[in-house]
């Protein structure tokens, strides 16, 4: 009953009330007007060539603008609301200008970090283009002199990490989609509050979405009171308008510019299987010792400065003189982001390149597959040329409905001979890729909509690191535990099932908040 009672008087149950009563007044007024049809039924029209024309214009993905060309043209008088409200998937130009010169500032100073793109290009030419890439749309150098760990749990990562913030000596900086107060995050905050206690500049970033049902409203004040610097990512009001599905999806932890920590893993019990939600939580991350660990404290700052209207000199972060003697060089690393901001898929664009450069094998890690044509048709493409392409989704569903979602792209990836696997045990959110025993990605990008258009996301590329051989020898471990879905056994699902995945309107475009654990 105390659940209850405090889910009822929780900021989540205003927020979704304050919602439904915005879209009540929307459609009894639509309603209320029917009387004059002949009037609205023109106006609705012309107001929806007018649209359709629009969305035509706009750039971006077929798939994206015929799913809302079909509502809009069928049912103008809902399809246009539901556009306005949920279809554009930009941020306002305002928060677009302002975002863009903060990571323009940034990226200026990562180029001035010596990239070691010759040394990439001396070692594999096909590596250089991949890195290429990631250099000139996303502002990232390639680094060496970076050792690289790969943690394939969760509950491997945690106390790696509580390892390194206790010798953190200069600053901790850590940006989250999720915070939860539990195990981890409790023994996280007590070295927090010990560090800047002795005056060490931590600060924290969390997505106020991601934690609408974890933290009070207020947390942050709280932070700010033990002597941690804390903001939230767009701080999220009770309005109807399409910018809650840009949110702060990255996961960062950085120390000193020396260590950093990125991957699928929030700061919450189940990243860690400390508390069971969907079965056994299969998640993982990467640890960076060395100079590519600078990258990371870049993309937090450039965060940092756009919410606080602030603009911190770079130049005081750069890792200590002589830390990094005696760090070998493990392969070239290049940690990156992508934003919501520009109009460049870094996220979906690397995954392309690896897979359109694989001589071998790609292996894929997504807790959701919600893809547009350009990913189907590389991963189809790939698969049809030889190349064994095997990807791994959940066998328990955080959420069903994306669940099923993700279960109706498998017919086509399974005709080009692409190897579709689910997890048994329980859930799987780690977000990796591996090719050909070289190169390398673990982040926080899923293979769906929202993480490769709307959200602010990142990862690191690797080539030759000690890394790559671990994420390989994981996913073969995982293997093991899951179930292969074959053709038999895909045309063998259950009728509703097959009903369900052939609605028009998924998943896949509208957004509505809530309080995903991605």
């Amino acid at each position: 009953m105390k659940k209850l009672l405090k889910l009822l008087f929780s900021r989540a149950a205003f927020v979704a009330l304050f919602m439904l009563l915005q879209l009540f007044v929307l459609f009894s007024t639509l309603f209320y007007f029917q009387d004059s049809f002949t009037t609205v039924q023109t106006i609705s029209v012309a107001l929806a060539l007018v649209t359709v024309v629009y969305i035509i214009n706009q750039d971006g993905s077929s798939a994206f603008k015929i799913a809302w060309i079909l509502p809009i043209v069928f049912l103008p008088l809902f399809g246009i609301p539901m556009y306005i409200l949920f279809g554009k998937k930009r941020t306002p130009e305002s928060q677009r200008t302002k975002l863009s010169g903060m990571l323009l500032r940034y990226r200026a100073t990562a180029r001035a970090v010596s990239s070691r793109t010759d040394d990439v290009a001396q070692v594999s030419a096909e590596a250089a283009l991949q890195s290429a890439y990631l250099e000139r749309c996303a502002g990232a150098p390639v680094f060496r002199r970076t050792e690289t760990k790969y943690y394939k749990l969760g509950d491997e990562l945690f106390p790696a990490m509580l390892e390194e913030l206790k010798k953190a000596e200069r600053f901790i900086f850590m940006e989250y989609f999720i915070v939860e107060p539990g195990v981890m995050w409790d023994a996280i905050l007590e070295v927090l509050t010990q560090k800047a206690a002795e005056g060490l500049d931590v600060r924290l970033i969390y997505d106020d979405m991601g934690c609408i049902m974890t933290l009070p409203r207020n947390y942050a004040k709280r932070m700010e009171k033990l002597g941690i610097r804390c903001c939230t990512f767009h701080r999220f009001q009770p309005v109807l308008t399409g910018t809650f599905n840009n949110r702060d999806h990255r996961k960062i932890c950085v120390i000193d510019s020396e260590v950093a920590f990125t991957g699928g893993v929030n700061l919450a019990d189940e990243y860690i299987n400390r508390r069971e939600r969907f079965g056994h939580w299969l998640d993982c991350g990467v640890k960076l010792h060395g100079e590519a660990a600078y990258s990371f404290t870049l993309m937090f700052l450039a965060m940092w400065d756009y919410i606080r209207h602030e603009e911190d000199d770079p130049a005081r972060f750069l890792p200590r003189r002589g830390a990094f003697e005696g760090v070998r060089d493990d392969g070239f690393v290049q940690p990156y982001s992508d934003a919501p901001s520009d109009d460049e898929a870094v996220g979906e664009t690397a995954y392309i390149n690896m897979l359109a450069r694989a001589k071998k094998y790609v292996y894929i890690c997504t807790p959701y597959l919600v893809i547009d044509n350009e990913l189907m048709n590389a991963l189809t493409s790939a698969a049809k040329c030889g190349i064994d392409v095997r990807m791994i989704t959940p066998g328990v569903p955080d959420k069903w409905y994306v669940h099923m979602v993700t279960r109706s792209y498998y017919a086509p990836l399974l005709r080009a001979g692409v190897r579709v696997y689910e997890y048994i045990p329980g859930f799987i959110h780690s977000k990796t890729m591996v090719c050909d025993d070289e190169y390398g990605i673990c982040g926080t990008i899923n293979m769906d909509y929202r993480s490769l258009y709307l959200h602010h996301e990142c990862a690191v590329w690797m080539c030759g690191s000690s890394a790559v051989a671990d994420m390989k020898e994981t996913f073969t471990e995982t293997l093991t535990k899951c179930v292969e879905i074959t053709p038999e056994l895909y045309r063998g699902r259950p009728w509703i099932m097959k009903l369900g995945q052939s609605l028009p309107v998924s998943y896949t475009h509208l957004t509505l908040p809530t309080n995903s654990r991605v």
